[in-house]
């Protein structure tokens, strides 16, 4: 029997990084991925994929624009769907790739199969053609991630009524996508959509679309996507889903008891996703789920079983890849003798719609519950002389501060780049800035970072140059 220090259930970015880093204190390693390519949910058929579709789908939206430019096209852009999802195909067979190389490059022992625990230092890895292979692991990482979500009374036969993962490669732009749910994969996805000429519509239970994020950025986000078409029932309940031929009819019910319905040729259901630990038979190594079916884990995401952790999405916390990441790196270097740390209330959330939306901190709601004084300062970006210059004019950079003390308590943008000005944001908060600190330091113009500058400004003492 194969016996490593470190078995890694999963091989999203979590459980890869993590394998990755075991190797690197000198781990014996191994990994255990059920499918054929490496990389798990966000390399395959999530955030790589997706982003992809989006870079794609934003040239054909740039056209429209070139005119304004001084850019004329003869005749209309024409979009080759088959050939636009080829080429998502591509960058996702690369990136796995790279994984692959890189397990290889640490000498990490890869295993493909399902992994399930015959007790808490015994694992079980069902290959494909039925056979059984048994490893002993000193130490297990469960990095299983999660699955798309649905609501009980919707069936999804993945054709009409579709997740995330059918979405990425539909043979046709459909006629009217209707989207139940209005969180990141359903406004990324519709967007994609949206862009090559689908009529789309989000129903959303809660009142406002992204409803874990600051108002502000909901408001902002709403008004810029319906200037760009798309449409939204918020406050309103989805009641039934049905499939009728090439039809799918939704209904749901708004505030007053009214329903609508609500026909397309298409209907994604993004309401979330869930935990995903079938098959791992965690009771059997004395490994605790909660009544979500995450695993639960202690501080250093140690389960109930102590020899083994649980990292990613399977654990409590916000679903993103980046979050699994710096989880994976702790446990490895936690079962090194360190003592890492993670503070949650740093990991960003980005949004990679256009324009984009990133965030870290509080919001300005989550401070008003909490009693916190608070002071505020926002530059819009139709002030940056960079946004005239690229015509993206759209959004804003919000900053929240300690009324008392000036510290950032939270910074939230809607605006081109936002994903990677978010980096900045993060960084000052993990050195306890203060929005004066942020102020009086330089920033390059013309860029898009002096928004951040400027917002800063306002929150101290209103100082903002440019407004």
């Amino acid at each position: 029997m194969n016996s490593f220090d470190v078995v890694v259930i999963g091989s999203g970015p979590g459980g890869y990084v993590s394998a990755i880093r075991c190797a690197q204190l000198g781990f014996k390693t191994a990994i255990i991925e059920k499918y054929s390519t490496l990389g798990g949910t966000c390399l395959n058929v999530g955030c790589i994929p997706s982003k992809a579709l989006l870079s794609s789908t934003h040239l054909v939206e740039e056209t429209k624009h070139f005119a304004t430019h001084g850019i004329e096209i003869a005749g209309d852009v024409k979009v080759d769907l088959a050939k636009m999802i080829e080429r998502k195909q591509a960058v996702v067979d690369q990136t796995c790739a790279g994984v692959k190389y890189l397990m290889d490059k640490n000498k990490i022992t890869v295993f493909e199969g399902v992994g399930s625990f015959e007790n808490a230092t015994t694992i079980n890895i069902t290959k494909k053609d039925g056979a059984v292979e048994t490893v002993e692991a000193k130490h297990t990482i469960i990095a299983t991630g999660s699955k798309p979500s649905t609501l009980p009374f919707i069936t999804l036969d993945k054709e009409r009524i579709i997740t995330s993962t059918e979405a990425l490669k539909l043979p046709e732009v459909p006629k009217h996508l209707i989207i139940i749910g209005g969180g990141v994969i359903g406004l990324e996805l519709g967007q994609v959509y949206l862009r090559l000429g689908a009529q789309v519509s989000v129903v959303e239970f809660a009142d406002r679309i992204l409803p874990t994020m600051d108002g502000a950025v909901s408001k902002e986000l709403t008004k810029v996507l319906k200037k760009q078409g798309m449409k939204f029932y918020t406050s309103h309940k989805v009641q039934a889903v049905v499939r009728e031929g090439d039809v799918v009819k939704v209904s749901a019910e708004d505030k007053k008891g009214e329903i609508v319905t609500l026909e397309g040729d298409y209907t994604l259901v993004a309401v979330g996703r869930r935990p995903y630990t079938d098959g791992l038979n965690a009771e059997k190594a004395g490994v605790k789920l909660n009544e979500r079916g995450q695993v639960e884990v202690n501080d250093h995401l140690q389960t109930s079983a102590a020899n083994i952790y649980a990292i990613g999405d399977v654990v409590r916390g916000a679903m993103l890849a980046h979050k699994s990441e710096e989880e994976g790196v702790m446990v490895a270097e936690f079962l090194a003798g360190q003592r890492p740390h993670i503070d949650y209330n740093l990991i960003p959330g980005v949004v990679y719609t256009w324009p984009e939306i990133a965030a870290v901190g509080q919001t300005e709601e989550q401070l008003k519950a909490a009693g916190v004084e608070y002071k505020l300062g926002s530059f819009p970006f139709k002030a940056l002389g960079r946004a005239r210059a690229s015509a993206d004019t759209d959004g804003f950079v919000k900053i929240l501060a300690d009324k008392n003390t000036d510290e950032i308590l939270g910074i939230h943008m809607v605006g081109a780049r936002a994903a990677d000005l978010i980096a900045e944001a993060v960084v000052a908060m993990e050195y306890r800035a203060s929005a004066e600190d942020i102020a009086r330091m330089s920033h390059a113009h013309p860029t898009f970072a002096e928004a951040i500058k400027e917002a800063a400004l306002a929150a101290t003492d209103n100082r903002a140059i440019h407004v």
